[in-house]
Order: structure tokens, then C-alpha cells, then sequence
């Protein structure tokens, strides 16, 4: 048992894949790379011609290629959306649009962390297989343990994301930092080690535009929790919303989210323009943390 009274302090760091994270130093920007034909943000790589696998492929390699060249830390790839409203995916399909995305990307880029954005564990399983380094679990704080258990048995990190089936609350933080806490105790349980371990407040999933302005809000309090954090706003609804405008023009949106999140401390921010979002992410460092990498 976690002995949540004792002070909570980040780990110094994390080894994922090819690559040791040293937390607090910066920020480390997530490229996005969506094999889905009905992605929110309309950069689903599946789209544009499902039935050519072999050129979906091609397209993620390339755009990997570019998202590194822009500085991405990290790439994280899913085969599902996650959008409110996306159809279900059986695991074989989501398996054969993935895994032969992450064969081809790691054999490209071999030392670049790649993470598999999946809630089954079949198609976790094939992507570990096929070269991923991290499963992200955007349902981590359900009690379903089943990624958390391959996580302890492959030995990789696991991020937990919150999520609720209804943006129900009372004091919103507290209880999206209690159900953090209960999934990092359960994941320690199913044989994690706590340094594995990665969270992520869940910025529109459970919540309404207006839980997730608070959360932008109190971002520091999260640290609490003594985990590394992600986060991911990229040109979420509630950035259209606040503006009035569709998903193809929030980046601004999104680099305002991103400065504010550095500032805040956070260790991890999921997007999809990584070269504006490095950018930015840079000059807050050089002002908050008073260094660059």
C-alpha cells in the first residue's frame, strides 16, 4: 500500500525504450500519430485510402520522420479514436492497422520511444511485440487491471489517463486526483513498479468544457501525486469552443494550453503540430525552469 500522507516527490527518472526521461528538467512534447479513418482532429492517417495498408504505413513512417525532425520526444500511435461518438474497433483490426505502423517506425527510427494508445490488452500485447515501449491507457483508472498486469509482466511504463462514463463532480481535483490515486495503487498491486508509472488528468475525457477549463487552472496541484504527468489538449473541443472554431484552426489554442502546462510543471504534452508546440514549450523552460535541453 502507497502511503499517500508521506511527501510526494517525481522520480528522476524514467527509462522508456531507447531513451532515459529525466523528469523535471523540461518539457518533453508527444507527437500524435492517429491509424484511424475518423480521427476528431482529422489527421487520421487510415482516412484517405483504408483500403492500401501498405501506403498507410508510408504515410506514418513519414510523418514520425517529421514529427522527430520537429523535435518530438516521443511518438504516441492508436488505431482506435477516442473522439466522443467513435465506432468501436475489434481488437484484430485495431491490431492490423498498428502493429505494422510501429514494425515499420521502429525499424525507421530505432531510437525513438514509441507508445501504443490502446485499452486492450491483445493489442497491446501485438504492439509490444512489434517494437512499442509504453502502453497509455485512457481508461487507467477503471478497475479492469488487464494492461497494468502485461505492463508488470513486459516490464514498461504504463500512463494512466482519467476518465469518467459521466462529467459528474463535486469538487472536481479532488476527485480526479483520488481516482488517480486508487489506479496507481491498483497498478502497483498488479506488479508495476511505481517508477513505471505515468498520469494523465484526462483533459476532455469525463469532463465538461468547463471542468476542463479548471483543470487547466489548478494543473499544479496534480503533483501531489508524486507521478510524472501528461497531458493532451491538442486541438480539443473545448479549445473550439472557448473561440468558436473547428479542429483545424486551434493551434494557437493549443500553444496558449502547452505554455501554460510548462509553467505548470507538466512533464509530458500530447499534440499533434509538434514543431510550434517544442517551440514553445522551449521558451517556457528558458523562463520557469531556467534551462533548455
Amino acid at each position: 500500500m502507497i502511503d499517500r500522507r508521506s511527501p510526494a516527490a517525481t522520480p528522476a527518472e524514467t527509462r522508456i525504450g531507447p531513451r532515459t526521461f529525466r523528469w523535471g528538467e523540461w518539457t518533453y512534447i508527444v507527437g500524435i500519430l492517429n491509424i484511424t479513418p475518423d480521427s476528431f482532429s482529422g489527421d487520421g492517417l487510415a482516412a484517405e485510402n483504408p483500403a492500401a495498408p501498405g501506403e498507410v504505413v508510408a504515410r506514418a513512417v513519414a510523418q514520425a520522420r517529421a514529427m522527430v525532425a520537429d523535435g518530438a520526444d516521443l511518438l504516441d500511435i492508436g488505431g482506435e479514436s477516442t473522439r466522443p461518438g467513435h465506432a468501436v474497433v475489434a481488437a484484430h483490426e485495431e491490431i492490423a492497422r498498428i502493429v505494422p505502423v510501429v514494425r515499420a517506425i521502429r525499424a525507421d527510427l530505432p531510437d525513438v520511444p514509441l507508445s501504443i494508445d490502446t485499452t486492450k490488452a491483445a493489442v497491446a500485447t501485438a504492439a509490444l511485440d512489434a517494437g512499442a515501449d509504453l502502453l497509455n491507457d485512457v481508461w487507467g483508472v477503471a478497475p479492469e487491471m488487464d494492461l497494468a498486469r502485461l505492463a508488470a509482466e513486459r516490464g514498461v511504463p504504463l500512463i494512466l489517463m482519467h476518465n469518467r462514463a459521466e462529467a459528474r463532480y463535486t469538487n472536481l481535483l479532488a476527485e480526479v486526483i483520488a481516482d488517480l490515486w486508487r489506479a496507481i495503487e491498483r497498478a502497483v498491486a498488479a506488479g508495476c513498479a511505481l517508477e513505471s508509472l505515468i498520469v494523465d488528468p484526462g483533459f476532455g475525457f469525463g469532463k465538461t468544457p468547463d471542468h476542463n477549463l479548471e483543470l487547466l487552472r489548478r494543473l499544479p496541484e496534480l503533483h501531489v501525486l508524486g507521478r510524472p504527468i501528461m497531458l493532451g489538449t491538442s486541438r480539443k473541443s473545448t479549445l473550439g469552443l472557448v473561440l468558436d472554431l473547428p479542429a483545424g484552426e486551434r493551434l494557437e489554442a493549443t500553444l496558449a494550453t502547452t505554455a501554460l502546462a510548462a509553467a505548470a510543471g507538466i512533464d509530458l504534452i500530447r499534440v499533434h503540430d509538434v514543431r510550434a508546440n517544442v517551440r514553445v514549450a522551449r521558451l517556457t523552460d528558458a523562463v520557469v525552469r531556467h534551462d533548455v535541453p
